[in-house]
């Protein structure tokens, strides 16, 4: 039987592979900007290849992708008709694949997300969120997921209703939440000030994801955990974000040479501003040090990436047989039988 996702973090360190948005839009099956994820409809077998991947990357957590897949969204593209379907076939792909686990079957968590449409100054709005939480949820919970992970909140408020809709399901509930560039949530609160009353409220985990890099999301991190006793989970995108541009929406590229067609390198011109693998593993390291108990990447995170995370807290993946070692390399490499001149070669390259 597999254990709970408590269970899980009561026995150490969980992995939660994310960032399905972009890795989808880079292998064709998405587009960026509307960022809507009718790929479970459309092309159910790229879908359940990259749950897969991730899940042999490292992650316990098979996460249904149903980011973005509300009402709200799906009523702005036309196609509200696809709600239902969208979200319970992302379910169940994500099941399917959570068996194949070879070591222990991963879970299955739902997914809800910021809808864009929350105003906290206007009561409507509040309402009409609730009622999208309310019905994906109870997909959830019929299709029977293990978990509801509720990310990217930017207003504590929005995370507060989200999470009262999972409550009402009777499910585990992981609330992460996405920090701008003000450096607070969007309606007045510390992000450490927020977590600490989702976990009062309720949430088995709170922490951050997405918008800032490991270097602009560790110090909020190190708040999180000071201010709350239960679990804290870190997700960041892996970007060389810095104290200047703190989020992705507005990382410079100077070295881009050609003039892009949009207005920032976000969404579809971060490429040259990725952390590279041992940044990931060196964030990893300082986040498993100051008590991080949920551990993922978000937008931009590639199952290499994850890799590097799941190892560096101690975790063997499914694939860490592919892990990088160079000493089979031409010229970089160590082993005995490998050609001198070549070795001697590699400073000039």
């Amino acid at each position: 039987m597999k254990r709970t996702l408590e269970q899980r973090l009561q026995d150490g360190p969980v992995i939660c592979g994310e960032g399905y948005l972009f890795e989808l839009e880079r292998r064709g099956y998405l587009q960026a900007g509307s960022f809507v994820p009718e790929v479970a409809l459309d092309n159910p077998q790229a879908l359940k290849q990259t749950y897969r991947d991730y899940m042999n990357a490292g992650s316990d957590v098979v996460l249904a992708f149903t980011y973005n897949a509300h009402r709200e969204k799906m009523r702005i593209i036309g196609k509200e008709e696809l709600l239902e379907p969208l979200n319970r076939q992302a379910i169940r792909l994500a099941k399917e694949v959570a068996q194949e686990n070879p070591v222990e079957e991963a879970l299955v968590a739902g997914n809800i997300s910021n809808t864009n449409l929350f105003n906290p100054e206007d009561e409507s709005s509040k309402e009409a969120v609730r009622t999208m939480f309310a019905e994906m949820i109870s997909w959830c919970k019929e299709e029977g997921v293990d978990f509801v992970n509720g990310e990217t909140f930017y207003y504590y408020e929005e995370a507060q209703i989200a999470l009262e809709e999972v409550l009402k399901q009777d499910l585990p509930a992981v609330i992460t939440l996405g920090v701008m560039g003000e450096n607070r949530m969007r309606d007045g609160y510390e992000v450490e000030e927020a977590c600490r009353l989702l976990q009062e409220q309720g949430a088995l985990v709170v922490g951050m994801n997405c918008f800032r890099g490991p270097i602009t999301m560790q110090p909020f991190v190190e708040k999180i955990r000071e201010a709350c006793d239960g679990y804290v989970a870190a997700l960041p995108v892996p970007y060389r974000t810095s104290e200047e541009h703190p989020t992705f929406f507005n990382l410079p590229d100077g070295g881009c040479a050609c003039h892009i067609p949009t207005e920032t390198t976000f969404p579809t011109s971060l490429d040259p501003l990725y952390c590279n693998r041992y940044e990931i593993a060196s964030w990893a390291k300082d986040a498993l040090d100051t008590g991080v108990n949920y551990f993922g990447l978000c937008c931009g995170a590639s199952p290499s990436m994850l890799r590097e995370v799941a190892e560096t807290v101690g975790r063997e993946a499914i694939n860490s047989k592919y892990s990088p070692d160079m000493k089979k390399h031409f010229l970089f490499g160590s082993d005995d039988s490998l050609k001198k001149h070549n070795q001697a070669y590699r400073v000039k390259a």
